[in-house]
């Protein structure tokens, strides 16, 4: 006889889905795991569990899903740098550069992600007082 899975093996199990490349099956079993989760009393982890759900969104170019869900992770906990870095990556992948720069200078300023690329330059010249 099967026993259903726990939501710990299940998410798990997605987790695993994600780690694998296989971010539209773990999209489908992490978004399943947020629906129940809103049924059930405030579970501790699920703004870590949501934000893998718009990681997998965003690796499995479903950029629009990704957008409204880090948003929404973003208006609980705003200074949660990684949330801000995948949005700000998403907002690029997008073509809304503008709209991307305060959430990866966010993500620079709240998690150390300086350095690492994701930032553009800053070219304005600080002694040109034309700017």
């Amino acid at each position: 006889m099967n026993t259903p899975m726990s939501m710990a093996e299940r998410y798990t199990q997605a987790r695993g889905l994600f780690e694998h490349g296989e971010y539209q099956a773990a999209a489908d079993s992490l978004r399943a795991l947020v629906d129940e989760s809103a049924l059930e009393p405030p579970l501790h982890g699920t703004t870590e569990l949501r934000v893998l759900l718009g990681r997998a969104y965003f690796h499995s170019a479903q950029l629009g899903r990704a957008e409204t869900v880090l948003r929404t992770v973003l208006i609980e906990h705003p200074d949660d740098a990684y949330a801000n870095l995948v949005l700000g990556r998403t907002l690029q992948r997008l073509g809304r550069a503008a709209d991307a720069r305060p959430h990866l200078a966010m993500a620079e300023l709240l998690g150390g992600y300086a350095g690492t690329g994701r930032l553009p330059a800053d070219t304005s010249d600080p002694t040109d007082s034309s700017a």
